[in-house]
């Protein structure tokens, strides 16, 4: 197995293990556990192992450790890299970088308190901020993986260039407004609701009595329906040319995200549902990344010169 092959490997691992920990992650917020070791950070109540920990120090002390790996990786992953190709190179350094705007947002969160029972608009911003950076760092973790792959000769295709950026930002903001509505299902939950019911909850949450929080619920479906079917669009333009694995399993996640995002709002957005739903939003996201970086004429055609060049000077080990 070659060098390159190995390294690939260790990419795609790695960036399952970062969405294990995204996941992770949510369910902090959503078990309230956010305030686990107070306001120390890196510190757990000032300890570096915090003695007799309730479960939510347990909770949050376990994402912390679990995250400290990710640089770890993240470190291995920059080392490995400059014996790959330089893009590849390039693309670790971006993983490992936004790894530290991970680590000093969440910082941000436990030294302001912005956690567990927070409901400010402080915390609401920093919460999208976190998310739009999660997707920058799982989008250069994909990177990585996918230009380290041995290059080889693969049919043009029309991209959609316009309708990919769009889609793009659309899936950014769709997420950003996600963590926004997620951040309020968690402090202000409500019980599922049906039909009629359903249609009164939404008309009840618009009024200005309610927290802001729970008035911003309902952007987060309109944003969603618009991305989906500019998303769709895309896949559906690509697979009119080429049916790659790539774009059919696009297409796929988009259905199921829809279908994740109405039994969310159906089921009053239990935590299980939420992590489902997050987790069919980061697989979605990747999928179209790495879409763009397959039929965008720049990114394609240098990405298979240089995992071509990289794949002559690799050695069989």
């Amino acid at each position: 197995m070659s060098r390159t092959v190995r390294f690939q490997r260790f990419a795609w691992a790695f960036l399952a293990y970062l969405l294990v920990v995204i996941l992770f992650g949510a369910w902090v917020r959503i078990s309230g556990s956010g305030d686990g070791c107070g306001s120390h950070w890196p510190t757990c109540h000032g300890e570096v192992l915090p003695p007799a920990p309730e479960t939510k120090t347990v909770i949050e002390f376990t994402h912390r450790l679990t995250s400290g790996l990710c640089g770890l990786f993240g470190l291995l992953l920059v080392g490995w890299a400059r014996r790959i190709s330089r893009p590849v190179f390039l693309a670790s350094l971006a993983t490992l970088f936004f790894l530290l705007v991970e680590a000093f947002i969440g910082a941000v969160l436990v030294k302001k308190q912005l956690v567990a029972g927070d409901a400010s608009v402080s915390r609401a911003v920093v919460i999208a901020l976190h998310l739009t950076n999660t997707m920058l760092l799982t989008a250069s973790a994909a990177t990585a993986a996918w230009w380290a792959a041995p290059g080889g000769s693969r049919r043009r295709l029309p991209a959609p260039q316009g309708l990919l950026a769009a889609a793009l930002a659309m899936l950014v903001l769709t997420n950003m407004s996600g963590a926004v509505t997620a951040l309020g299902d968690t402090l202000f939950p409500i019980q599922p609701a049906f039909g009629g019911d359903l249609l009164a909850k939404v008309r009840s949450d618009l009024s200005a009595s309610h927290h802001f929080l729970v008035r911003l619920r309902i952007l987060h479906p309109v944003i969603a329906v618009a991305a989906a079917a500019l998303v769709l669009g895309v896949f559906g333009r690509l697979l009119r040319s080429d049916r790659r694995p790539l774009f059919r399993w696009g297409a796929s996640l988009v259905a199921a995200e829809v279908v994740l995002g109405v039994g969310n709002v159906w089921l009053a957005a239990p935590g299980w549902m939420q992590i489902l739903h997050l987790l069919a939003a980061q697989a979605l996201w990747i999928a179209v990344w790495l879409t763009t970086l397959e039929v965008w004429p720049t990114a394609a055609s240098a990405a298979a010169n240089w995992s071509g060049t990289a794949a002559s000077r690799q050695p069989a080990a």
